[in-house]
């Protein structure tokens, strides 16, 4: 079965050839057909480069809107994206990097919440005795009045001038210690009016 399946096809193989051929010595009266264009190639050779930084910067622009606590709504979104394709490739690289940055920096400041949130300052050691002083060193303590909180007993406005958010008693001790060297770093003991002394 296979040899005469193997047969036929080497038969017409032949009879192709030899039309081929005969086709070939036969002189030619047909017009030769039209030449098909060439295939074009977008005058632009950076469109696939500026799609990609399109791309990337909206990847960025929504993670740094999230981290901010303020989404991208979708119109917000196509309106930054048409924005975005009116900029020259090396104005769009200059956006990107500018992005990038607010991303790594918006990044750091969540990191910084979670872990203290407050910068790194020194912790002068007259701050042990204030704290156990006001709280006996309880980093959750409440005064009676609930106006005073945590290990060093600070009011929510005090709290919030030293860049602290939320409740002071809430804040891990780590950060109570940092708001409390930057507030002793710009009015010294003075904050602490009867522990202070």
């Amino acid at each position: 079965m296979r040899l005469r399946t193997l047969g036929a096809v080497c038969a017409s193989c032949a009879v192709a050839a030899s039309t081929s051929t005969a086709v070939a010595q036969s002189p030619d009266t047909t017009p030769a057909p039209a030449a098909t264009p060439p295939v074009e190639v977008p005058a632009d050779l950076t469109t696939g480069a500026k799609r990609q930084l399109i791309e990337r910067h909206m990847y960025m622009a929504r993670k740094l809107a999230r981290l901010s606590g303020d989404p991208l709504s979708r119109t917000e979104r196509s309106a930054k994206r048409a924005a975005l394709h009116t900029f020259s490739l090396p104005r769009m690289r200059v956006a990107n990097r500018r992005v990038a940055r607010e991303l790594r920096e918006a990044r750091e400041e969540v990191r910084e919440r979670r872990h203290g949130g407050a910068p790194n300052v020194a912790i002068p050691p007259v701050l042990a005795s204030i704290a156990q002083c006001e709280s006996h060193g309880n980093p959750r303590a409440i005064s009676p009045g609930g106006t005073y909180r945590g290990k060093y007993q600070f009011s929510f406005s005090t709290w919030a001038t030293v860049g602290g958010k939320g409740d002071p008693a809430a804040a891990s001790e780590t950060e109570q210690d940092r708001r409390a060297a930057i507030l002793y770093r710009t009015g010294g003991p003075g904050h602490w009016p009867v522990c202070g002394r």
